[in-house]
């Protein structure tokens, strides 16, 4: 069974909530010039990198495998083809 492993945008956002981050700064932190190019990110209508992924965990002062959630993919597979 191989897992595969993805980014919990959810978490993202709960934990800048938690902290208190506004979009604004985390788009400020990021290199972005307005908050809807980190918005998009946090939808999910836009990819996030590796290394931005791994910017975002530095700025909410997580590990970066805490933004991740695994999803077992031969589940996934299984309900595919039922």
């Amino acid at each position: 069974m191989v897992n595969l492993k993805k980014v919990n945008l959810n978490k993202i956002k709960k934990l800048r909530k938690e902290k208190g981050i506004s979009l604004e700064q985390m788009a400020h932190e990021l290199g972005y010039e307005s908050q809807n190019g980190y918005y998009y990110l946090e939808i999910g209508r836009s990819k996030i990198s590796a290394e931005m992924l791994a910017q975002v965990a530095q700025i909410l002062k997580v590990d970066i495998n805490e933004l991740f959630f695994e999803e077992k993919l031969a589940k996934l597979a299984s309900k595919i083809i039922s």
